[in-house]
């Protein structure tokens, strides 16, 4: 078997390796020795990246549904006032705690409680979405998915304060 023609290489000759750290933005980590040394790795990588998205302070790090400046305004408005809706799943774990006990009048005081509360936020949903669109029509003009702006913000209010992602940029009682 005989070859007649030559293949050609690439045309250029291949990069040194620090030529080409270089380009990457620095040396390359060494690999791990130890199973335990690379589970430290990826839990360091893995925090450092769940850190970016808390922060907040840039919209490229957000997910897609919470950027931009009509997101924002909402996180922001809904964060810098008090919510019934942060009381729901609190109220929803005493409720079924109460039906681990015998005594039916615990239970049903529990449940009477249970239901006033989601009157409550229906109630403050109810308001909060009226205000809310007021608030948009005011100072987004022009944006034509008020639907969609409003059910992140009542979506929002459910959420304890503490777990909010991304975190509450503002104080309560803060002007926005």
């Amino acid at each position: 078997m005989v070859v007649t023609e030559q293949t050609h290489g690439k045309g250029r000759p291949t990069p040194k390796r620090r030529d080409a750290e270089k380009r990457r933005g620095g040396p390359v980590a060494p690999p791990p020795t130890t199973r335990k040394e690379a589970a430290q790795q990826q839990r360091a990588k893995q925090a450092a990246a769940k850190q970016r998205p808390r922060a907040a302070a840039d919209d490229r790090v957000l997910l897609p549904r919470d950027q931009g400046p009509v997101r924002r305004f909402v996180r922001d408005f809904i964060d810098a006032r008090r919510n019934l809706g942060a009381l729901l799943m609190p109220m929803a774990a005493v409720s079924l705690l109460s039906f681990f006990t015998k005594d039916p009048r615990i239970q049903a005081a529990v449940t009477g409680v249970w239901l006033a509360t989601l009157m409550g936020v229906a109630m403050d949903m109810a308001l909060l979405s009226g205000v809310l669109r007021r608030q948009l029509r005011e100072r987004f003009p022009g944006e034509a998915k008020l639907g969609s702006h409003i059910r992140y913000g009542l979506l929002r209010t459910t959420v304890i304060r503490k777990l909010r992602m991304p975190r509450p940029a503002v104080q309560r009682g803060q002007k926005v």
